[in-house]
This record gives C-alpha cells, sequence and structure tokens, in this order.
C-alpha cells in the first residue's frame, strides 16, 4: 500500500481545501498521512480541531503533529519543525508528500529532497504577485524559485501563478486548476432557509445584508468596509463578518467609534456559511491578497452579486460588471460607489445568476478529474 502524506501548516488548511484529494487518495488504495500544526487555533478553535481529528481517524488517516509556526521568523520553531518532519520520514515510507501553504511548502520539499521523495506542491497563491509589496517579492520568490527545482509538480490555481511559474521557475511540471473546487449544489436559494437567518438577526425585508467570510486579519481588511459602512450612513444597511482572529478587539473598537453596533456585527467561527450566503444580499471580499478564495466562489453558487478587490484570483472569478464589481482593496470611496451602485440598480437577481452558471466551471467535479489525473501520473500503481 502506498503511503502518501498531505502537509499543511494548519489544520483549516486540510479540512477546507483537501478532504476530497483525500477520498481520492484512498479510493486509490493509498494510507493517507496528515502533518500539520493541530495545536494552532488561529483559525479554527480548539473544540473545531478536535472533532476534526476524530473525523480524520475515523476515515483511518493517520495525523502527525508538527510544530510548523505561521511566521517564518520564528527561527527556533522552523528549525524545530523541519527536524519533526525529517524523522517523520524517517519512520515512514512515503511515496509522495503532497504539500501546502508556504512554510510547510518550504519544509517539505527540502525534507523530501534529502529523502529523495516525490514531491507536489499546491501554491494557494503566490505572497508575490503583481502589485505586491517590494518586500514579498524580495523574500518570497527568491526561496519558491529555488525550491521549484525539488517539485516534480507545481500546481496552480490562478492564472496569474500559473503564467509566471510556467516562465520563470523550473518545476517539472506546472498544471493550472481552477482553485480546490466547491459542490455548486450545497448552495441552494431558498426563501424560507433566508427568511429564518434574517428573522433571527432581526432583519426586515427591506434590509440590506452584505456579508463577508474570512479570518479577523489585516490581509482581510474588513475595516475598510466598516469605513464606508460609516460614510454611507444608511439605516438600511448591515454589514455581518464571519470568522475569529487577532484583530476581533481592533475592529470592535471601529464599529464602536464609528457608532454602527447596530448595523454591523462579527459573527465568529460559524459552521453554517451556506445558509448565512443563503441570507445575504451582497457579497463582499475586501482582502489585499488572495490566491483563489473559496468564500468568493461560494457567494457565487448562491447567487451573489459580489463587490471585491481588483486582484489576483478575483478577476479570475468576477467578470465585471455581470456578475460584481471589482475594487481598489483599499479605497474606501469605491466600496462606497459600488455598494451605492448595486442598490440603485437593484440588479441582484441578474447579477447572482450570472455567477450561478458561471461557478459551474469551478465544480469540485472538474477539479477532481485533474487531480486523479494528476496523483495517477506520480503515484506507483500496485
Amino acid at each position: 500500500m502506498n503511503q502518501i502524506l498531505i502537509t499543511a501548516t494548519v489544520p483549516s488548511m486540510i479540512g477546507q481545501f483537501n478532504m476530497d484529494n483525500i477520498d481520492i487518495l484512498q479510493s486509490m488504495g493509498c494510507q493517507v498521512h496528515i502533518a500539520c500544526n493541530f495545536r494552532d487555533t488561529s483559525i479554527w478553535p480548539t473544540e473545531r480541531i478536535d472533532m476534526f481529528i476524530k473525523k480524520l481517524e475515523a476515515k483511518n488517516i493517520v495525523c502527525h503533529q508538527i510544530d510548523f509556526p505561521r511566521n517564518p521568523r520564528f527561527l527556533f520553531k522552523v528549525i524545530k519543525s523541519s527536524r519533526q518532519l525529517n524523522n517523520l520520514l524517517i519512520t515512514n515510507s512515503f511515496k509522495l508528500i503532497h504539500c501546502h501553504t508556504p512554510l510547510a511548502g518550504c519544509l517539505s520539499r527540502i525534507v523530501a529532497h534529502r529523502h529523495k521523495v516525490k514531491v507536489i506542491y499546491t501554491a494557494h497563491g503566490f505572497h508575490f504577485y503583481d502589485g505586491a509589496p517590494l518586500l514579498n517579492w524580495l523574500l518570497y520568490y527568491p526561496v519558491e524559485k529555488f525550491l521549484s527545482r525539488w517539485t516534480d509538480i507545481l500546481i496552480t490555481i490562478t492564472k496569474e501563478d500559473f503564467s509566471r511559474a510556467v516562465n520563470k521557475f523550473h518545476a517539472q511540471r506546472v498544471e493550472y486548476i481552477s482553485g480546490v473546487g466547491i459542490d455548486v449544489n450545497q448552495f441552494v436559494v431558498n426563501d424560507i432557509g433566508r427568511n429564518q437567518i434574517r428573522d433571527g438577526f432581526g432583519l426586515h425585508d427591506d434590509d440590506i445584508l452584505l456579508l463577508s467570510v474570512g479570518g479577523l486579519d489585516d490581509n482581510k481588511n474588513h475595516k475598510v468596509v466598516l469605513n464606508a459602512l460609516k460614510l454611507l450612513n444608511n439605516n438600511k444597511l448591515y454589514y455581518y463578518i464571519a470568522g475569529i482572529g487577532p484583530l476581533k478587539d481592533y475592529l470592535l473598537g471601529l464599529i464602536n467609534e464609528y457608532g454602527i453596533a447596530n448595523q454591523a456585527k462579527l459573527l465568529g467561527y460559524r459552521s453554517d456559511i451556506p445558509q448565512l450566503l443563503n441570507a445575504a444580499d451582497i457579497f463582499i471580499l475586501p482582502s489585499k491578497r488572495e490566491g483563489l478564495n473559496v468564500s468568493l466562489m461560494e457567494a457565487m453558487a448562491s447567487g451573489l452579486p459580489c463587490i471585491c478587490g481588483r486582484i489576483r484570483g478575483n478577476v479570475d472569478l468576477i467578470e465585471q460588471p455581470n456578475g460584481g464589481l471589482l475594487v481598489n482593496p483599499s479605497n474606501v470611496g469605491e466600496y462606497v460607489e459600488s455598494i451605492n451602485y448595486l442598490i440603485d440598480n437593484k440588479s441582484f437577481s441578474k447579477m447572482g445568476e450570472f455567477n450561478r452558471n458561471f461557478i459551474q466551471n469551478f465544480d469540485i467535479k472538474v477539479v477532481r478529474e485533474k487531480m486523479i489525473a494528476i496523483y495517477k501520473s506520480i503515484i506507483p500503481q500496485n
């Protein structure tokens, strides 16, 4: 039986983006191992991680704790996690490592090269991109370019990253896949469910709910929408954010400072994202940097018009103005104008229908077929 290792810095990367890959590998008769930092609660709370570990173990997946830090400047932790990963490869005969996230991907490829293990690296969005800070290019680009030499298959999920990897890097193969895929049938527009959620929030039929899904951190940039909500000064507008993160207190402070506590809410971690999307009127993704954002794809599958940053990944998904509006992620005025445009033109339904049709190209079935072909091309067949 072929043993396959999937690595990522945090467990949410496995739970949100790799469960279908695990199913594919198991259907091929492989023994799947997972290595990540199960103690990292920056994205998922402890309770959610514990439930996830039990789910993995119930699927006969072997879990390994590797103390990956999220920031490479914690050098001691980087060295420690590298040694842990090296020991893991010494005690197991892996045929393939499929790695994700920059730090776990970096260490996995270094250790795999040392042990002569084949590697697939999925880049969910390089930290260097058109318009990225110079520091990102100085730190991440040379490392990724060098490590591409030790990458058997480099999978990219945005057209910008694919073009750069093909033209500048040295991986044996570069593949483009349209994201990690979503089950578009999971997102159903339903008036009964919509009303139940909205009634629970105390919203009226003519209230307009703006929804964002993502961690409360600087990159997700929720503060720009809070600023826009203040400037709009429209008591029929509500902005809810589903997610947890280190900027919770900061964002709550802004909400209170702006006097919009009745209109802006931090919902925390939510397991009912499809229901929240069904209850919303407009989806907003204000991130400064993304790969191919799953929450944006889910919003499109839910038939929502979208306002998001004019950045890599988003431009692959949103066709302006048919499916939404693309803005400068840091320009509050453009958010104000975009929200007003959607409200004034009442084009929610038309844009939403366009998005529902467009996102069929990113369905999990499409992605699954490509991943099956990739795995079969690199894993020895028994």
